[in-house]
């Protein structure tokens, strides 16, 4: 039977049409981000990065070099639609969107994470074997089948991505509606629905239906008699989500993964009406069936374990963002505060008060006043500059912050020296300060 689940050689239509899909929507993303200035913003502007901790080494390139990557990826993104010399493109691709996406965080977005796990799975997929252009330059690739494990490893990364989405959402602020009310406090000048987006009742449905949506459109696009009725939602729910909250192309990249969930035989007598009938299925199992085996289990692990590591670090996730990222917890909290820094050259004792527009942009101002990681680097940053002549350096901050609209509160422990702390990746850092604390334990600023 586990033969027969994974092994099976069933029709390659969706695999066809979604490396096709996948191609279109990578060159819209990285062309669309040199046309809309969000390369310039967010790569070329700031004059420093913060990238993800431990990957300092990744850098924006000088002068217009980030345009000349992202037409890069762009056009990677062609060959990889037309199946030109797939393996080295889609390898490629995953790995410059990869160092991007590790490059910087200014404007992390979850859709950009599962697009590298999605284009690292593509890598060792073989949807070039047949409509592409590597298959007429070399016929004897050409396939019409594929092993049935490609389907069940889409089907299980999405059921994933939206289980976890859906449970993130089973929290204080997203079920009393309030969190969906402050979603869309700036989207009341939209044209035509902007008013309607403030009603409450709009508020509670958006708020149902997006735990319900995330929880079963998996096993509803699975089953058959719910399939096209699941699609219908899906189709509304996605274009909603690219009408008001303006997120690129995930909303069309998932609806993109449908493909995966209809009969092969209708993919194909859709998109491919002229493809020949793939042979008998059966089931044939591979050299690198162990191989595969081990490789499917380690990867698999490691999505199940990562969106749930914040339950076993201290305190609320919502407060200390510690095990926010790569967890699937899309859009449930709003985060700002009130920052300052202060530098003391321990040698002579003269402090320095930052103005952080002296480095800074002002998207940048708005993460570093309210994310921890943001202001540990930076505070990083500022004794890396003051300490260039050998200086002893500390770097003190006076931080509050407030979360989905609340009250401002003391996030950094004014007392601790950020200049000399180290960043914990996996564990608490204890000079994140208590979501909760009692009048003895609140901090005097230094």
């Amino acid at each position: 039977m586990f033969n027969y689940f994974f092994f099976k050689r069933i029709d390659n239509s969706p695999l066809l049409i979604f490396r096709i899909f996948l191609g279109i929507l990578i060159s819209l993303e990285c062309y669309g981000a040199i046309l809309t200035g969000w390369v310039r913003r967010t790569l070329i502007e700031p004059t420093f990065n913060f990238s993800f901790i431990g990957f300092e080494w990744l850098q924006p390139l000088p002068g217009s070099g980030m345009y000349i990557y992202f037409f890069i990826m762009g056009t990677l993104g062609i060959f990889i639609a037309l199946g030109y010399k797939y393996r080295f493109s889609i390898i490629s691709f995953t790995i410059l969107w990869t160092a991007v996406y590790l490059m910087q965080k200014t404007s992390y977005n979850n859709h950009y994470y599962l697009l590298v796990l999605i284009s690292l799975i593509m890598c060792f997929f073989p949807a070039n074997q047949a409509y592409s252009l590597d298959a007429r330059a070399k016929p004897q690739i050409r396939s019409e089948s594929m092993y049935s494990y490609v389907k069940w490893i889409i089907v299980l990364q999405l059921f994933i991505v939206y289980t976890y989405a859906a449970g993130a959402k089973l929290y204080a602020d997203w079920l009393d509606f309030s969190f969906v009310a402050i979603l869309m406090q700036n989207k009341a000048h939209y044209w035509l629905i902007g008013d309607l987006l403030q009603e409450s009742w709009v508020h509670k449905f958006i708020s149902v239906m997006g735990i319900l949506f995330d929880l079963l459109i998996v096993p509803a696009l699975l089953w058959k008699p719910s399939r096209k009725i699941a699609f219908a939602f899906a189709i509304f729910f996605h274009l909603f989500n690219s009408i008001v909250f303006q997120i690129g192309i995930f909303p069309y990249l998932a609806l993109a993964f449908t493909v995966f969930f209809f009969e092969p035989e209708t993919i194909r007598r859709i998109f491919f009406k002229k493809k020949p009938l793939p042979e008998p299925s059966e089931v044939i199992i591979p050299k690198y069936r162990n191989l595969f085996l081990l490789g499917f289990g380690i990867y698999f692990t490691i999505q199940l374990i990562l969106p749930i590591r914040h339950h076993f670090i201290k305190d609320d996730v919502l407060w200390t963002e510690e095990g926010h990222r790569l967890s699937w917890r899309m859009m449930l909290r709003g985060r700002s505060g009130i920052i300052n820094f202060k530098v003391i050259d321990n040698d002579n004792g003269n402090v320095i008060n930052v103005n952080l527009k002296d480095y800074l942009t002002k998207k940048q101002r708005g993460r570093i006043s309210a994310y921890p990681d943001f202001i540990w680097q930076f505070a990083q940053h500022l004794k890396n500059i003051y300490s260039e002549d050998g200086a002893d350096i500390s770097v003190y901050v006076n931080s509050r912050v407030r979360v989905n609209g609340g009250k401002l509160k003391p996030f950094i422990d004014p007392e601790a020296d950020l200049a000399a702390e180290r960043w914990d990746y996996f564990w608490h850092n204890n000079w994140i300060l208590p979501s909760k604390e009692t009048k003895a334990e609140l901090p005097v600023s230094k």
